[in-house]
């Protein structure tokens, strides 16, 4: 493979990478966490199917992919959820599936 090529390669494997922020995490193992830990408080307090208005709402916190892991490490701590930080990786993948779409 030449030069080009190589360059060419490269540049397409940073676009996917750069696709999914989350790359890696357990989408479906997100949704169970979310599902077991999330889904009655955000229930409780912003509403909608699951919780969703916590992240559909037009004032929410969440905006970035950083953003996201550093609203459900809040989360764990401030609940003290004892999550793992793998743990919180695949609820954002799973949000981010479902809800935020983040590139």
């Amino acid at each position: 493979m030449n030069i080009r090529n190589l360059v060419i390669a490269g540049l397409f494997a940073a676009g996917s990478a750069q696709a999914d922020p989350f790359a890696g995490a357990d989408i479906e193992a997100g949704g169970f966490i979310h599902a077991d830990q999330c889904v009655a408080c955000h229930t409780q307090k912003f509403g909608g199917p699951e919780g969703s208005n916590a992240y559909t709402r037009a004032d929410r916190r969440v905006t970035s992919p950083d953003s996201l892991l550093q609203q459900l490490t809040a989360c764990t701590t401030v609940l003290n959820l004892g999550l793992f930080p793998e743990d919180e990786r695949d609820i954002a993948a799973y949000l981010n599936k479902h809800y935020y779409k983040f590139e």
